[in-house]
């Protein structure tokens, strides 16, 4: 008896550490996106990321000539409080990575869906993945293939802003989009 209660504490154990850890993603991309336009060092590392100071003024995407900004604007998709419907600002956005997809079949995408912290943990990455397979819906009815796409959910374990401010929210209820 004393044994069976020790097997099942340790169970117990198993079963809360294995929930306090943070997902981990293994979707075979590694950790830096390949983006749009960038090339590689022989060190791996982007010549050209989404980090602001190596984005070049006027990078080609998807047939039309985006600025820093609208590039750093174009990879990612801000939602709504609770909502997975993509606004119509995004329309030009999704049809011209759709094109890139399209005209490049050998390319692939990761979305990345992301919530804000209000929430239980569950319903965030429940929330987040409604929201990556939303904007992945858009891309193939666009012509992208369904081998070009994987979704993969943070909730609100990788925030963009601290806080608990409609300001910071509003910035974390986002898929990213990385090649």
């Amino acid at each position: 008896m004393h044994k069976a209660k020790l097997v099942i504490l340790l169970a117990a154990a198993l079963v809360l550490g294995a929930c306090s850890k943070s997902p981990e993603v293994k979707d075979g991309w590694g950790d830096e996106p390949t983006v749009i336009g960038g090339s590689q060092d022989a060190m791996g590392s982007n010549q050209s990321g989404l980090d602001g100071d190596s984005v070049r003024q006027g990078e080609e995407f998807g047939g039309m000539s985006l600025g820093a900004e609208d590039l750093m604007a174009g990879t990612t998709i801000y939602f709504d409080f609770d909502s997975t419907d993509i606004k119509l600002e995004y329309e030009e956005i999704l049809a011209a990575h759709a094109r890139n997809l399209v005209e490049n079949p050998g390319a692939r995408v990761r979305l990345e869906g992301h919530t804000d912290e209000r929430g239980s943990r569950e319903y965030n990455i429940g929330l987040g993945e409604r929201r990556s397979q939303s904007v992945r819906r858009v891309l193939m009815l666009q012509g992208a293939q369904d081998s070009q796409i994987v979704t993969v959910s943070f909730g609100e374990e990788r925030p963009f802003e601290f806080g608990s401010s409609e300001e910071a929210w509003a910035k974390n209820r986002r898929v990213e989009i990385h090649y």
